[in-house]
């Protein structure tokens, strides 16, 4: 495929693509989870194939032989692991007679983290290449009877060039913790209202009675004997959910055991000298990403120490601008987490189909853009008159 100066190709296997050349892209400033190695990782440790309905399909522009634009991208025939919900939509194209599986995904697998997904080289205009690698998506959305291109979690550049070509906007709302500035934790419980920063003082005095020690380690420094019981925390939450699905296996953790280890930071939890509970999180360009937690004993207060409060204090002691620990809710919002909006492109092919999802997000919109202005004038963090 060609755009004029560009040649655009399709990778069935990121191993072909050198490391260098892709990193080269994420460059030092963007999200951990779009490098080589983790994404090769997926694949190579059996996580993400065509056999567990991820089939990569990652897009690759070049110029005179240079890579200089790319795009991680999956043919999928679910909606599982992608954590912008299209279940109903994938429900009302089936009453349609519309065929909706398979799409085409770019994305990170199993990650609701935000960040570029259309990667592009510093020496390169990068609007130019997200309006060539956008239409590109769409000509292979077309050209191979795909029902629709969906690009989650992106970012503002990405959402405004796209929306010139086609995609529809969907918003959606995730919780953050936001460094205004902080340097102790203390200076973070003050901004809180009363109730609920004395509530935090509460459940960590509360925690601290019963024993537990918890420290942080990264990178280097974590200890190969630890990636075995971190991979047990991972599936211990899955097992205790009746939604939790594995989405990834113990050759991961294995392979997380090289390059991509400088940006790994756990949590660990132990009650005499016994590992209890854990947190996996990420760290890069400052900004910390809470992934999985999980324990062994039943604790109270211990999750919201693991997951959140030392996350926040490790986040404020490196001057992280934020803490994104991931999907879900309340819990993160009553603890000062603020509600931000996310932000997806969606191109569907079948014109009244496309109807139909654009009057919906345009309704969605509104009712996220209520949802989060309600948050921040009733949450727990005070207003600037409090």
């Amino acid at each position: 495929m060609r755009h004029v100066q560009y040649e655009i190709t399709l990778v069935r296997r990121l191993a072909d693509v050198e490391r260098e050349d892709w990193d080269a892209l994420v460059g030092t400033d963007h999200s951990p989870f779009l490098e080589w190695d983790w994404l090769s990782a997926l694949e190579e440790s059996g996580c993400v194939t065509r056999e567990t309905g991820w089939a990569p399909h990652h897009l690759v522009v070049r110029r005179r032989g240079s890579i200089v634009a790319a795009a991680p991208a999956y043919i999928k025939g679910h909606s599982q692991g992608e954590f912008v919900f299209d279940h109903g939509w994938a429900d009302a194209a089936e009453r349609a007679g519309i065929r909706y599986y398979p799409k085409l995904l770019v994305g990170i697998p199993f990650t609701p983290a935000n960040g570029r997904r259309i990667l592009t080289h510093p020496s390169v205009d990068r609007a130019e290449l997200i309006q060539v690698v956008g239409q590109a998506l769409k000509e292979i959305c077309e050209a191979n009877e795909i029902s629709s291109v969906h690009v989650n979690f992106c970012e503002a550049d990405e959402v405004e060039v796209l929306a010139q070509h086609g995609y529809l906007h969907r918003q959606g709302v995730q919780y953050h913790w936001l460094n205004r500035g902080y340097s102790r934790f203390e200076d973070y419980l003050a901004s809180l209202k009363s109730k609920r920063r004395n509530q935090i003082r509460r459940e960590r005095r509360d925690l601290a009675s019963s024993g537990v020690e918890i420290e942080i380690v990264e990178g280097a420094d974590i200890h190969p004997e630890l990636f075995g019981p971190m991979y047990e925390i991972y599936l211990s939450t899955i097992d205790k959910l009746y939604w939790g699905r594995q989405y990834l296996n113990r050759d991961l953790f294995e392979r997380l055991r090289g390059d991509w280890q400088r940006n790994l930071c756990f949590v660990v939890a132990r009650l005499d000298g016994e590992i209890v509970a854990g947190a996996i999180n990420v760290r890069k360009a400052g900004v910390l990403y809470g992934r999985y937690w999980g324990c062994f004993r039943d604790i109270r207060n211990l999750h919201f120490e693991v997951c959140y409060y030392r996350g926040i204090e490790h986040a404020i002691a490196h001057g992280c601008s934020r803490f994104e620990p991931g999907a879900g809710g309340d819990f993160k919002y009553l603890r000062g987490f603020e509600g931000v909006a996310t932000h997806s492109m969606h191109y569907v092919a079948h014109p009244g189909f496309a109807d139909a999802v654009e009057d919906f997000l345009r309704r969605e919109r509104a009712h996220v853009d209520d949802a989060i202005e309600h948050m921040r004038l009733n949450g727990p963090v005070k207003l600037a008159r409090d």
